[in-house]
């Protein structure tokens, strides 16, 4: 079939897209007239952790149970596999020096990937036990590397591998350089996404405790950072139910965009908060969003890990430089 002898499917989205939902005047100025939701790729099983890489003008993401990290190419949109096996990785993201820094359910260790190729483990135990398995990473201005550790990847082999449990739920701070480690809080029952304000002065954490019961909260926490080490102050930034979120990103002006899903039409996709806590917008995915970044040339497109698909759409947002 030459070009001329094909037909239009009826898939074209009106300007503007009506995915993308001002719901509050704030959350207008990021909203682009003639800028629709796209669906890079599709074909995973459970994708997550999306890292842009743009000196390489790529972007990586996990199919964690398909044990593989993918590899989507701007300029061409080719879709390849980065690597495989992977150990059934989670999140990711990348280093002040910019590395590639990964979370793995099947080692039940934190890695980075060096300049050239070879992994280095940076931590896999606490206090001589094995960590449950780590799950999403930010990494603070002065290069310390802060996770969550909830475990998903041990409770499941569709994920990694069924284990028993050795430590407590918790949040890290590592030191790359000498391997130490401390416990920033232990306080949530499944601490998963996690990111820094834009003055690396807050910590945003997700709980997705598997134990909350119908219309109880499930909240996104926020936490002070205290000199860069500790963290005080706890409380709930935001209420999820009646679904949850799971990973999150800040933008330069310090909203947050949060992954949503497990609920349906009209509220899984994108949940953007501002500083305030007060939902300001969203962004409709047809599929449960597990992760987002921000990536592209100027940081303004939102990459969104959705299910079994890949999708994007330019904002007017810009998220934080990672180094």
């Amino acid at each position: 079939m030459n070009e001329s002898e094909r037909k239009w499917d009826g898939t074209i989205t009106r300007y503007p897209d009506p995915a993308i939902e001002v719901i509050d005047s704030r959350f207008a100025r990021y909203k682009i007239g003639n800028s629709v939701v796209e669906r890079l790729w599709t074909g995973a099983r459970w994708s997550e952790g999306p890292v842009w890489f743009g000196d390489g003008g790529y972007l990586l993401w996990s199919d964690i149970p398909n044990n593989r990290i993918l590899k989507w190419e701007e300029a061409t949109g080719k879709v390849s596999v980065y690597r495989k096996p992977s150990n059934y990785s989670n999140g990711h993201t990348r280093d002040r020096q910019g590395r590639l820094i990964s979370c793995e359910h099947g080692t039940r260790r934190v890695t980075r990937t060096e300049y050239d190729g070879t992994v280095t483990v940076l931590m896999d135990k606490f206090e001589g036990k094995q960590l449950n398995a780590p799950n999403d990473v930010a990494v603070h201005t002065d290069g310390h590397i802060w996770f969550t550790d909830p475990g998903y990847g041990i409770m499941l082999n569709y994920e990694g591998h069924i284990a028993e449990f050795e430590l407590p739920t918790s949040v890290y701070r590592l030191d790359p350089d000498t391997g130490e480690a401390t416990v920033v809080t232990d306080e949530l029952e499944k601490p998963n996404g996690i990111c820094f304000s834009p003055d690396y002065e807050k910590l945003y954490v997700v709980d997705t405790g598997v134990t909350h019961k119908e219309g109880t909260p499930r909240y996104i926490y926020v936490f002070d950072v205290v000199n860069g080490v500790y963290l005080d102050n706890k409380r709930a930034f935001c209420d999820m139910t009646p679904g949850i979120a799971d990973g999150i990103r800040c933008d330069i002006d310090g909203n947050l965009w949060a992954s949503a899903g497990w609920v349906g039409d009209s509220y899984d996709g994108v949940h953007v908060f501002a500083p305030d806590s007060t939902l300001i917008g969203k962004i409709h995915l047809p599929e449960i969003c597990a992760n987002l970044c921000f990536g592209g040339v100027k940081r303004n497109r939102l990459f969104m890990t959705g299910s079994q698909s890949l999708y994007s759409v330019y904002v007017e947002a810009q998220g934080l430089p990672l180094f």
